[in-house]
């Protein structure tokens, strides 16, 4: 069952990434007030990792455990969902979407220093990022 707090959030983030805004410095720091839950001003894995879950569980329509490519449309691409898929079973569960969610959070954070800023929120692989929490 996910939080009130994280169902508002998940909401939020897709409708903001939804209106076609860009991850700018300025909604940079929309999604990380968004996403942080401790209020210091950066988002740590936990956080993402929240995030992440509560929007698994908005996209698993079907209530089958898992998400299959249409349900993962615009987040990972085929070749992606296969990376990620390690029984290519052609569906991620929970447990495998967090780990892409840490994967990418990871490569997103190039300091090492296990926070996320509007900066590296901006970069590439944030952006890659903000696609599997939105």
């Amino acid at each position: 069952m996910i939080s009130r707090r994280m169902f508002v959030v998940s909401l939020a983030v897709g409708t903001l990434l939804a209106t076609g805004l860009s991850v700018s410095a300025k909604s940079g720091l929309s999604l990380i007030r968004l996403l942080d839950t401790d209020n210091d001003g950066t988002v740590d894995l936990r956080e993402a990792k929240a995030a992440a879950s509560a929007m698994f569980d908005r996209l698993e329509r079907d209530k089958d455990g898992t998400l299959d490519k249409r349900e993962l449309s615009r987040r990972l691409s085929a070749k992606e969902l296969a990376a990620a898929d390690p029984d290519h079973d052609g569906t991620l569960t929970k447990e495998e979407y967090l780990a892409v969610v840490e994967a990418r959070f990871r490569a997103a954070d190039p300091d090492h220093d296990g926070t996320l800023d509007a900066k590296e929120l901006k970069s590439g692989p944030g952006r890659a990022l903000l696609r599997l929490l939105k």
